[in-house]
This record gives C-alpha cells, structure tokens and sequence, in this order.
C-alpha cells in the first residue's frame, strides 16, 4: 500500500513538474500572466518556468505575417479614382501591447490594420497624380506607407515589415478617358514630327535644287570654257596649215564640204556646173 503512494507521490510529483515548464521556441513570442494578470513577456527561446495552477502561458507567432488586403478605390490629385490592389507583411514586436491592443488575435490585427494602412494610401494618393502613380517608381511610395504607419502600427504592437502594391487599375469610364487623352496626345505628337519631318524634307529638296543648279553651272561654265579652248585650238591648226600650202588647205575644205553635202543619197543640190564649189572636178578631167 505504501508503494502505491510513493507511486502516486511521485507520479504527483512528475505532473506538477511537467506543468511547471514550458517553452518557446524561435517562432514563438509568450505571455506568462498570474490570475488573468500580464506579469512577464520578455521571453527569450528556450526553457522556462512558471507556478502550476496560478501562472498560465500564451503564445503567438513572431513570424512575418501577410495582410491582403481587398482592392479598394482611391481618389488621386487630379480627382480620379483607381482601384488598388495591395498587401502588407508584418510581425508582432511587442507582444504585450498586441495582446492588450488587439486580444492576442492576428484576425482583429489585420482587421485594425487595414484600415490604418488605407488611411495611408488614401493620403499618399491624393498627393500623386494617375501618371506619376502609374510612371514613377513605387518604392517612393512604399517608403511613405510604412514611414505613415508606423506609429499607429506599433500602437497595435506590431512592425509593419513592407507593403507593396500588386496591381493599380483605374475604373472603365477613368480608363477611357486615360485612353482618348493618350491617344489625343500622340496624334498630337505625330503631327508635329510629319510637320517637322516635312519642313526637313523641303530644306533637303531646296537644298538639292540649289546644289543641281550649281553643278550645271558650273559644268555649263567649264564645257564653254573648253569648247572656246578647243575652238581657239582648231583655229590656230587651221590658220597654221592655210599658211603651211594654202593650195591644200583649200583642197582639204572643199573635201570636207563634198563628204558633208552628200552624206546621204537623197541629197540633191542645184547649182551651176562651172560654180566654184566644183572647181576641184573640174581640175580632174
């Protein structure tokens, strides 16, 4: 009988031991509370222990969390709206205040963080206009949105680790009106580099034509140069060879006159026959 309760003492014993510790791990963040009471949190990984019956332990997860949020319509500088697609990674860094904040419960986290980071959008928005939300780069943004949030966020006990924007899309009627501005814009540009491209085009031509007309000019001015050179030259040949036998001058003229006149057989030429531009046939009888 006795060694039944050595048994049970010590099985006792095993129990109250056993729920004496506990541990958290490296993922984990824990309260220990004493009737209902927060009495400590710092927690580091690893054993610890606590008072069976009167402390009691609860945990939560310290790993980076995601809030995705839902697509919502913001108002921008220039009055437009555009529906934004987003989500938000955090963790708790203060387990105490999450827990007294929130209840230790992730679901009401997100939920009071939602609304803090739309407040931030809706405000980082209305200081951007469409191109600058759609151009420019969002890591501007994103430094505003977790800089914005990070005092309300940490009322909450929590560190907002990032956010970023998945998606901006902007309303059927915003987008048509996007479009036909867009598309106005670049009929506008295209009509100023055809006006430009003609305007190119025509100082091309004229300068062409300017360029034509000196060329021809100039060849013009050259061919009578050397015609005049060459005619010059055959006038010297010729008054060098009348000087040189004036009798075989005239012979080699009237040669030339013959070959040309009758050149093709169709000629015909009425003349006397004792004219002087046959007096070399007459010569040959």
């Amino acid at each position: 009988m006795s060694q039944n309760k050595i048994l049970v003492g010590l099985g006792a014993l095993f129990v109250v031991g056993m729920m004496s510790v506990f541990t958290v791990s490296e993922t984990e963040k824990a309260i220990k509370f004493k009737f209902g009471e927060i009495v400590a949190s710092d927690y580091q990984p690893g054993l610890h222990f606590k008072i069976p019956f009167i402390n009691n332990v609860k945990k939560f997860d310290s790993r980076i969390l995601t809030l995705d949020t839902s697509p919502e319509r913001f108002l921008t500088a220039e009055k437009k709206n555009v529906i934004v697609d987003s989500f938000v990674k955090w963790r708790i860094s203060d387990v105490t205040t999450f827990y007294t904040s929130v209840a230790g419960d992730a679901y009401q986290a997100n939920v009071r963080l939602d609304q803090v980071i739309k407040d931030a959008f809706r405000s980082e928005f209305s200081k951007r206009d469409i191109k600058q939300l759609v151009s420019t780069d969002r890591s501007a943004v994103r430094n505003a949105l977790i800089a914005n949030t990070k005092d309300a966020a940490a009322k909450l006990g929590i560190d907002i680790v990032d956010v970023q924007v998945k998606r901006i899309d902007l309303p059927s009627e915003v987008s048509q009106s996007v479009f036909s501005r867009m598309e106005a814009e670049r009929a506008r540009v295209a009509r100023e580099f055809r006006s430009q491209g003609s305007e190119a085009a025509e100082r091309v031509r004229a300068d062409a034509d300017k360029q034509k007309e000196i060329i021809l000019a100039n060849a013009y001015r050259d061919a009578e140069k050397t015609k005049g050179q060459g005619d010059a030259k055959a006038s010297e040949i010729y008054a060098n060879a009348y000087g040189a036998d004036i009798e075989f001058y005239s012979f080699y003229r009237s040669m030339a006159a013959y070959k040309q006149t009758f050149s093709q057989s169709a000629n015909i030429m009425v003349t006397e026959p004792d004219s002087d531009f046959f007096k070399y046939f007459k010569k040959m009888k």
